[in-house]
């Protein structure tokens, strides 16, 4: 886990048939996670499905959700991911989860998802970027675990149409239409 200097790396890359990452290890956190939202028949469930820790990279675990509002956010969603039971698995790498706050990742978050995936029954496969936004005085807890501020998410559509929006990590306030943000050059850099 560590590099040549002694310490946890910042940017960790995993690519597997699910999702792209840059992993970062001091932060517990992904910097950034890329997938691909398919028009897709669903042919398995979730039902029964733990998030596990990849081996080579460290990440934040089952202690880091325990007994708080913060909720094992699949950032590459699950749903986009039931045609093959592998696939749907990869979906619960922690390399591709989060801290987010449970009334964001069960409600306007959730709803993106599934506005994603009618996109992409219409228009075709969707190219998706998230880049998780930390302050610099953004929550620790005593796990180790670190809470980011907000989330990115830049859609691409197959004519080169662009949606984006921002999310604060915290309880939602309006409907998910209403975080939409004007799509600007994105950031090198979005952690320290």
């Amino acid at each position: 886990f560590y590099s040549s200097l002694g310490q946890y790396k910042t940017d960790v890359r995993v690519e597997n048939d699910v999702f792209i990452v840059s992993y970062n290890e001091t932060l517990e956190q992904p910097n950034w996670v890329e997938y691909e939202v398919r028009n897709i028949v669903k042919n398995f469930d979730r039902r029964g499905m733990n998030f596990y820790e990849p081996k080579d990279v460290y990440t934040s675990d089952n202690n880091d959700y325990k007994s708080n509002v913060w909720d094992k956010g699949h950032m590459a969603p699950a749903a986009a991911f039931t045609d093959t039971k592998e696939k749907l698995k990869m979906t619960f790498s922690y390399l591709n989860c989060s801290l987010q706050f449970d009334k964001l990742n069960q409600g306007v978050w959730e709803a993106l998802e599934a506005q994603e995936r009618v996109w992409a029954k219409k228009y075709g496969t969707l190219q998706v970027r998230i880049v998780l936004r930390f302050e610099q005085d953004h929550k620790v807890l005593p796990t180790g675990g670190h809470v980011p501020n907000g989330y990115w998410k830049y859609i691409t559509f197959p004519d080169g149409r662009k949606e984006c929006f921002y999310f604060p990590n915290s309880a939602p306030t309006k409907k998910w239409g209403d975080y939409k943000i004007q799509c600007e050059v994105e950031r090198a850099k979005t952690y320290f």
